[in-house]
């Protein structure tokens, strides 16, 4: 259901700022996959960035590592869920190749936009989480 991307990289011989390694970790480690990058969002994204915020995402992803996941923040509490649970502020649709392009920098996310082969259907709420769930740099 959910495809692989491998990479080598010994993070032991390089020292980089911290928000910059999470990325390469989060989107370059072995077997990196959709899936794995919804589920393991709870543990990258430091509490305190998002105490006092509320809101709950949809991703509603299309093809071979497709799926349905909810992201909910309320005060400074992340969960990932299977499905779509709750109301949501924003809900995001993409093909799973353009997002899988956009986590690995491949595809620039406005561009992606533009084109239609990403929807959000509140960009004002994107924007405010998009550098904090690692969708952009």
């Amino acid at each position: 259901m959910f495809g692989q991307q491998s990479l080598i990289f010994d993070t032991n011989k390089i020292k980089l700022p911290s928000l910059f390694y999470f990325e390469l970790q989060t989107i370059n480690t072995i077997k990196m996959n959709l899936k794995s990058f919804f589920l393991d969002m709870k543990q990258k994204i430091d509490p305190s960035t998002v105490v006092g915020h509320n809101t709950n995402f949809h991703f509603d992803i299309d093809g071979e590592q497709g799926g349905q996941i909810t992201i909910e923040i309320k005060d400074g509490e992340v969960s990932v869920l299977d499905g779509f649970q709750g109301d949501p502020k924003c809900v995001v649709r993409s093909k799973d190749v353009t997002l899988m392009g956009i986590l690995k920098g491949e595809i620039n996310p406005m561009t992606a936009l533009f084109m239609g082969k990403i929807k959000i259907s509140n960009p004002g709420e994107m924007m405010k989480y998009a550098k904090v769930f690692g969708l952009m740099k």
